[in-house]
Parts: C-alpha cells; structure tokens; sequence
C-alpha cells in the first residue's frame, strides 16, 4: 500500500483546494517572498496554460511549484533544449530551474596522446 502524501500535515487534495496565500504560508522563506510578491507575467501565464493543457514548454526557470501543477509535465529551458519534468508533491515549494541542470557532468578520460606516466598527473597551469 502506497504511503498517502502529506505536506505539513495537509493532503494533496487540501493543498489544492487552498488559495495561494494559504499555500506561501507553509512554504519556506524564500518561496513565501516570491509569491507575496506576485507572480509575474510570464508565470501567471504558465499557470494558465498548465490549467488548460499538459506539456508546456517555459524559460521561468524561478517559477515555485504550487500544488495545481502536481501531475503536469513541465518542459524547462536549461540553456540549450527543453528538460521534461513530471512535477511530483514532493517538489511542492522548490524552483523548477532545480530540475533542470544546466551544466553536464565533467567525464574525464585517459591521459592524451603523448604523455607520459609522470607528467599526467601535473596540472596544466
């Protein structure tokens, strides 16, 4: 049996049915700022297309997870191509540039061709 999600002791469907003030109160600082701030433009928009329709393509790498996006598939810009992501309960409150990384992973390889077995462990500098 699946555990049941819960968020500071509020369900998912209580989390919903909340308005947005409600949510930034269980938030951490930093999400609270943004969103007693206001959203803007562009992040207002993505709400309401993420109402009308799944797969949504956006550069509002800032953009808080709010409970209305849960189970929505976000597609971020990370720099060179947009990252899907499946907005999950347990991103409830982080940024959605979190998800998307946009520095690959450094993988080194075997010393190049000239080197010999001392000089491949000097720095270059």
């Amino acid at each position: 049996m699946a555990k049941e999600f819960l968020f500071w002791g509020y369900t998912l469907q209580q989390l919903k049915e909340m308005d947005l003030n409600q949510v930034a109160e269980l938030l951490d600082s930093r999400a609270r700022r943004k969103l007693k701030r206001g959203l803007t433009h562009v992040e207002k928009k993505l709400l309401e297309k993420l109402e009308k329709k799944d797969n949504v393509k956006t550069h509002a790498r800032a953009m808080v997870v709010l409970p209305s996006m849960v189970g929505k598939t976000v597609r971020v810009y990370n720099g060179k191509e947009f990252v899907p992501i499946t907005i999950m309960p347990e991103m409830i409150g982080h940024r959605l540039g979190e998800f998307a990384m946009t520095r690959k992973r450094v993988q080194h390889s075997a010393p190049g061709v000239g080197a010999t077995r001392s000089t491949k462990h000097i720095s270059v500098k």
